[in-house]
C-alpha cells in the first residue's frame, strides 16, 4: 500500500471540544462538523453527528442560543469484547447564536444516518420581497 493510499484510508479524526469548564460527564466531547446554507427564506444547518440516535440528541433553544448535544454510545453488545477501535464514543456539543431574523417557533430538526438537518426559517418581515407600485 502506497503512502497516498494510506492517507486516503485514514479515518477522519473528530475534533475534540476544548473545555474551559469542568466536565460533569466522563469521556471526550467532540465538536460536530457543520455546514450552513442561507436562502431568502431561511437558513439550513447540517451537522455531522455519526452514531447519535434521535433519543440521545438534545436540541435546546433559550435566550437566542441554539445548543446541540448528543451522546455516542459504544456499539458493542454485552457479550462482545473490544479488539480494535477507531470509532470514538463520547459527547457532541456545539452552540450557535441566532439572530432576530430567525422565526424560532418554526425551527425544524431531522436526524437521519448521523446527519442532523436543522431548518431555521426567517421571519416574514425579514424575507426579501418586491413591493408592487401602483400608478394612480
Amino acid at each position: 500500500m502506497t503512502t497516498q493510499e494510506e492517507k486516503a484510508l485514514r479515518a477522519k479524526e473528530k475534533p475534540e471540544f476544548s473545555q474551559t469548564l469542568e466536565p460533569t460527564k466522563p469521556g471526550p466531547a467532540f465538536v460536530p462538523a457543520v455546514d450552513i446554507f442561507e436562502t431568502d427564506s431561511g437558513i439550513t444547518l447540517i451537522a455531522d453527528m455519526p452514531g447519535v440516535k434521535a433519543e440521545d440528541l438534545d436540541i435546546d433553544l433559550r435566550e437566542d442560543v441554539l445548543t446541540l448535544s448528543g451522546a455516542v454510545l459504544p456499539p458493542e453488545e454485552p457479550a462482545e469484547q473490544e479488539v480494535f477501535r477507531e470509532y470514538n464514543t463520547g459527547t457532541y456539543f456545539r452552540q450557535f447564536s441566532l439572530s432576530e431574523v430567525i422565526d424560532q417557533e418554526k425551527i425544524d430538526a431531522q436526524l437521519r444516518d448521523g446527519i442532523l438537518r436543522l431548518t431555521l426559517p426567517k421571519m416574514e418581515k425579514a424575507t426579501p420581497r418586491k413591493i408592487k407600485v401602483s400608478a394612480g
